[in-house]
């Protein structure tokens, strides 16, 4: 048996493993992001109740300021991060805007709600959208200062996600380094930023996005050969060591390899296309399993040694209003009805004993009218015709966000022009497509994307 794998229908491990994670200090270390980008969602109040009686969990991140989930999380001890929007950054750099940020969505539920963390962003640095790049320090700064102002800045830090995408190099870690341009002028004084406030450096690492069949057990944490670091002859036996490893060079080499380092988002889908390597329900404890043991066992990373990391698991519940792929939307813990997808040992035994070990997930539906894929030659993944523009802005946003290279059309980059939400959309459907195996489903983007034998390019 694979050291740390915990399969699904050994009751008696599973309760041995909660025991082992219970022990060893997760609920200081593991939390949740609580997205609510879906339609089928239980009331804050109710969602509140079960993470603080049913689970072990005790910290959530969330991606915006949601008066009825702070409100909810009042007098629970639940740890709470919140996020203010991406396109609220600029804004957010006027000292009047920030101040009244802080009176409206902190001061009224503090300290009853335990808001721990402001986030200014998500992923802003990887959207290449230079007005949030560049006022994302200011507006950090400013924040600060309002928080200062409200005597709030020694209760709550202020950070910013970003994802692997900040990085033009990552392989060997002892080689990561910050994207040319950006390092200097935006992680630098971010750094500083983080350093001078006592805030940690967030970063979204997807063993799951960057793994291959070749390299599905190195990323699952299952025994495997390793991947050696020929600059300091250290032996990567995970992915998301390699990744955090990554970071903390890029940060050294700015100078910065004293901060603290959060995982703000990690997680791998229980549901997908059936091209899609390593994505079952089975599959998904394992990794959520086994991550959960490795960043909270001490172990640390091989340039990291001997600490823990404050981790915080993607999802808490399956998002089914979510765009991309099938997966995108089966990333969680739970389902609305807050029964698991699979049981990692985040539940209390009194709850384990009420919900069934190993629900059986729900079978994708197959696509609507599904095109053969031609054999002539090569295709490509573009907007359907009358797709809506918002719908389209969220499929950039996802790629993105993804770390997958969105260069060429940002401003000055060879596909920049027409600059249109449309034209941008097709390159980055069509780039997301190419990247992940050309089916059918990863075309899909919540129904406004089509495949062609055309090429858009003529």
């Amino acid at each position: 048996m694979a050291e740390g794998f915990i399969p699904l229908s050994s009751s008696t491990l599973l309760i041995t493993v909660l025991s082992l994670f219970l022990a060893s200090g997760v609920e200081g270390t593991i939390g949740v992001n609580y997205g609510t980008v879906a339609n089928n969602l239980p009331p804050p109040q109710q969602v509140a109740h079960f993470l603080l009686e049913s689970t072990v969990i005790n910290r959530v991140k969330l991606y915006d300021a949601n008066p009825d989930i702070l409100k909810a999380f009042a007098h629970t001890g639940i740890a709470v991060t919140v996020t203010v929007p991406n396109d609220q950054i600029p804004q957010l750099t006027k000292l009047s805007f920030a101040q009244q940020w802080v009176e409206d969505n902190v001061r009224p539920y503090t300290p009853a709600t335990s808001i721990v963390r402001v986030l200014v962003g998500n992923e802003v640095i990887t959207t290449g959208d230079k007005a949030l790049v560049g006022n994302l320090v200011p507006a950090m700064q400013t924040l600060h200062t309002a928080l200062v102002a409200a005597s709030l800045d020694r209760r709550i830090q202020i950070s910013t996600p970003h994802s692997l995408g900040v990085l033009s190099k990552s392989s060997p870690p002892s080689s990561g380094k910050f994207r040319l341009g950006y390092d200097v002028h935006v992680m630098k004084p971010l750094l500083s930023f983080l350093r001078a406030t006592n805030s940690p450096f967030m970063i979204n690492p997807y063993p799951f996005f960057g793994c291959s069949s070749d390299t599905l057990d190195y990323a699952l944490f299952r025994p495997n050969a390793g991947v050696l670091d020929g600059n300091t002859g250290l032996l990567y036996t995970n992915m998301l060591d390699a990744q955090l490893d990554a970071v903390f060079s890029a940060m050294k080499v700015l100078g910065f390899d004293d901060l603290e380092i959060v995982i703000a988002e990690t997680g791998w889908p229980s549901m997908g296309d059936s091209t899609q390597v390593g994505v079952d329900a089975n599959v998904a404890a394992e990794y959520n399993g086994n991550l959960m043991r490795h960043v909270s066992s001490g172990a640390g990373t091989p340039l990291m040694p001997n600490r823990t990391f404050e981790t915080y698991i993607f999802a808490l519940f399956n998002e089914d209003l979510k765009p991309g792929p099938i997966s995108e939307r089966n990333f969680g813990l739970f389902r609305p009805d807050m029964t698991p997808v699979y049981n990692i040992g985040i539940l209390r035994p009194s709850a384990r004993s009420s919900i069934p070990n190993n629900p059986t997930p729900i079978p994708a539906a197959p696509p609507l009218n599904p095109k053969p894929r031609s054999s002539k030659g090569k295709q490509w993944c573009l907007p359907k015709t009358g797709a809506d523009e918002n719908v389209l802005q969220r499929n950039i946003d996802y790629v993105c966000g993804l770390g997958l290279d969105c260069g060429p059309i940002q401003q000055g980059g060879p596909c920049f022009l027409p600059n249109t939400v449309r034209a941008h959309a097709a390159f980055a459907m069509n780039t997301y497509y190419q990247s992940t195996g050309r089916s059918e489903s990863n075309c899909d983007f919540d129904q406004t994307g089509a495949i062609t034998d055309v090429d858009p390019s003529n």
